[in-house]
C-alpha cells in the first residue's frame, strides 16, 4: 500500500514540475505577455541547475506594476515604462531587455515602407485606405492591443496617439480599430486579413507576418542598437522592496549575467550589457 502511494507522488511531481524537478521555492512572475514568452525560457534555464521553479503568468504590464505594488507575486513584468502614477520609492525597476515594435501587414499587402507620421494618421483614422499610402485600392483594417497592453502604451507615447479630453490623457487610437489581448492574437489577425495592419513585438516577427520599414528603417536589432529604428521600449521587472524571497532576487541578478543576456540576444532582442 505504501509502495502505491509513493509511486502516485512521485509520478504526481514529476508532471507538475517540467523545468526543475522536486523544485523547493517557487518564483511567481506576472505581467508583460511580451515579456513573458521571453521570461519563461530565461525561467526554464535557470531551474535546471537551481532549486526552484519560475512560475510565468501573462496578463498585460498594468497587472505586472500592480502585483508589485500589492505583493501579490514576486516579481512583474512591464514593457512600458512606469506612469508617474505608478512610481513609488518602494517600487523597484530593473531594465532586463530592450524590445523593438515591429509594424506588420498581411504578406500579399504591397507596401513595405511607411513613415511615422503615415502610421499616426492610420491609427487615428485619418488614413483609412491603402492606397493613400500607396497601396492597393483597399480599406485599412487596424489591429491594436487591449488597453492593458504595456505594447499599446509603448507604442502610443512613440507615435504620439495621446491626446487630452476634459484636461485627461486618453488613447487617440480610433476606436474602429480591433482590439487583440495579446501578440499572438494580433498576428493572427493580420495574418488572416489582407488590408490588416497591426504592431507587434519584435521578437514575435516570424513568416506569417511581413514587418514594414519605417522612414527607411527595417525593424532589427541592429538598427535599433545603431538609434535608427526608433519604434523601441524596454522590458522591465519590477518588485516592491521587502518583497521578493531571497531566491527570487537571486533569479533577477542572474538574469542580467551575461549568460542570462546571451539568452535574451539569441531570442532576438536586444541585450542590456
Amino acid at each position: 500500500m505504501k509502495t502505491k502511494i509513493i509511486g502516485a507522488v512521485v509520478v504526481a511531481s514529476s508532471l507538475a514540475v517540467s523545468s526543475a524537478a522536486f523544485a523547493g521555492e517557487t518564483i511567481s512572475v506576472v505581467g508583460s505577455s511580451s515579456v513573458s514568452p521571453l521570461m519563461e525560457v530565461l525561467g526554464e534555464t535557470y531551474a535546471k541547475s537551481n532549486d526552484v521553479t519560475v512560475e510565468v503568468q501573462g496578463p498585460g504590464s498594468s497587472a505586472g506594476i500592480r502585483v508589485a505594488h500589492d505583493g501579490s507575486a514576486d516579481l512583474g513584468m512591464s514593457s512600458r515604462a512606469l506612469k508617474t502614477s505608478e512610481e513609488s520609492p518602494q517600487i523597484k525597476e530593473i531594465v532586463v531587455a530592450r524590445d523593438g515594435i515591429a509594424v506588420v501587414v498581411n504578406n500579399s499587402n504591397p507596401v513595405t515602407d511607411l513613415t511615422k507620421e503615415q502610421i499616426t494618421e492610420i491609427y487615428k483614422g485619418n488614413v483609412t485606405n491603402w492606397n493613400q499610402v500607396g497601396g492597393e485600392d483597399k480599406p485599412i483594417v487596424v489591429a491594436t492591443r487591449d488597453t492593458a497592453s504595456g505594447t499599446r502604451g509603448a507604442f502610443e507615447d512613440i507615435m504620439s496617439l495621446k491626446k487630452k479630453i476634459n484636461n485627461i490623457e486618453v488613447s487617440a487610437i480610433s476606436q474602429k480599430a480591433q482590439v487583440a489581448s495579446g501578440n499572438g492574437q494580433l498576428k493572427t489577425t493580420v495574418a488572416n486579413n489582407p488590408f490588416a495592419i497591426g504592431y507587434i513585438s519584435l521578437g514575435s516577427v516570424d513568416n506569417t507576418v511581413k514587418p514594414l520599414t519605417i522612414d527607411g528603417h527595417k525593424p532589427s536589432v541592429e538598427a535599433i542598437k545603431a538609434g535608427d529604428y526608433s519604434v523601441q521600449r524596454p522590458f522591465i521587472v519590477v518588485y516592491k522592496e521587502g518583497r521578493p524571497s531571497k531566491e527570487a532576487l537571486e533569479f533577477l541578478t542572474w538574469v542580467q549575467s551575461p549568460t542570462a543576456q546571451k539568452i535574451v540576444a539569441d531570442k532576438g532582442f536586444i541585450s542590456v550589457n
